[in-house]
């Protein structure tokens, strides 16, 4: 029996192997887990779907297209069930004994096969003091140049300690490729204003104890935002439309992307129909979207599509920032870290808990009045949540 990569999504035409959790000739059982796919967008996990001898034909890293063959169950026959304990490797005429990182370069300049290097080190390492001897000894002295001087040995060992070259993996090629779209094809500006979230941090410290005693969830911010988000764009429809060829498509449902962290880079799943949600619900959806994101669990379907999206990073510490576009959507919002800060109010100077917040918008779709009148919108309905719960 095959084991074909799957059709998982219709943009997704590739995938790399992550990794193997079975070994090449072991024998597998129905439903065991496999391996894991990494795709640009999700992780996908295969399981066996019979009982055999497995054979491996792709390996960890290969990048592979959608329907390939990474590998067979054989049925009929029994396979292997190999110790999990490491075993020592030998050294033959095709597998030379480990090597320190600065000596394969070192021996390409002195022109030294390493196969005829005998190493001193530890299971056999070949170290750089065993090369010297080799440039010294008198078969090789004739003819390989002298002793590299110590400063260039020292480098060499430096540059191998200081650099690492490792592939990109396919969501972060798809991170890139968007991030610098959103750049090059379309009009992005970013419009900046301020938030007193003194009477939301007052409602939510009075009510967050009952609330998650109800609910099982804790009361954040986010799920203020994401309400007032959706209420606010019912009022500047522009800002939820996305451009289509010479087409504005405008979009009469709420579904908002929240940028989420995870091991693998940055994700968005979308919240559907957040405005007809109520907070409770917004908060389990993003809880779930957490833990989903760093398992790598996210379903394609939970991160395609949505009409707008909420980048949060003052979960990580920033006060100000310019939030990317995340195409084909016109607007993207940045939330911030809270600080306190000195504020003017009433001719008084006082001290007011302040966050920034940021509006990226295609200004090819989307008017300034319009997008700072949507930022303030949003700013009222934070600053005044009773007037967003009582829907006036």
């Amino acid at each position: 029996m095959d084991i074909i990569v799957p059709q998982v999504g219709e943009s997704i035409v590739e995938a790399e192997i992550g990794e193997w959790f079975k070994q090449d000739g072991e024998q597998v059982e129905k439903d065991a887990l496999l391996l894991e796919l990494e795709t640009e967008k999700i992780n996908v996990e295969l399981n066996a779907e019979t009982s055999g001898k497995l054979t491996i034909l792709a390996k960890q890293g290969e990048v592979v297209k959608i329907g390939a063959v990474i590998g067979r169950i054989d049925p009929e026959a029994v396979g292997s069930r190999p110790e999990r304990q490491p075993e020592k490797k030998t050294a033959t005429a095709k597998e030379l004994p480990p090597v320190n990182p600065a000596v394969p370069k070192l021996a390409a300049e002195s022109g030294i096969d390493l196969a005829t290097v005998s190493g001193s080190g530890r299971d056999g390492r070949i170290l750089v003091d065993d090369l010297l001897k080799k440039q010294t000894s008198p078969e090789e002295s004739a003819t390989k140049p002298v002793e590299p001087p110590k400063e260039q040995e020292d480098s060499a060992v430096a540059e191998a300690e200081r650099i690492k070259r490792v592939p990109m993996t396919q969501i972060r090629k798809k991170i890139a490729e968007r991030l610098l779209m959103a750049r090059q094809q379309t009009a992005m500006l970013t419009t900046f204003n301020e938030i007193d979230m003194s009477r939301v941090i007052k409602l939510r410290n009075s009510h967050k104890e009952a609330f998650e005693k109800k609910h099982g969830v804790p009361l954040g911010f986010m799920s203020f935002f994401v309400k007032a988000t959706a209420e606010a764009l019912k009022d500047y429809p522009e800002v939820n439309a996305q451009i289509d060829g010479n087409d504005i498509l405008y979009h009469y449902y709420y579904d908002i992307g929240v940028a989420v962290g995870s091991k693998r880079g940055l994700v968005v799943p979308v919240i559907r129909d957040a405005d007809r949600m109520h907070f409770d619900e917004v908060e389990k959806t993003i809880r779930d979207f957490a833990a989903k994101a760093e398992t790598g669990k996210l379903s394609l379907e939970e991160l395609q599509g949505g009409t707008f999206t909420i980048s949060n990073g003052g979960i990580y510490g920033s006060v100000l920032s310019t939030p990317l576009l995340n195409p084909p959507q016109s607007g993207i919002l940045g939330m911030h870290a809270i600080k306190d800060r000195a504020v003017v109010i009433h001719g008084e100077i006082v001290i007011r808990p302040i966050m920034n917040v940021a509006l990226s918008y295609d200004h090819r779709i989307i008017d300034g009045q319009q997008a700072v009148s949507f930022l303030k919108q949003i700013k009222l309905y934070i600053e005044d949540p009773e007037e967003m719960l009582l829907e006036m």
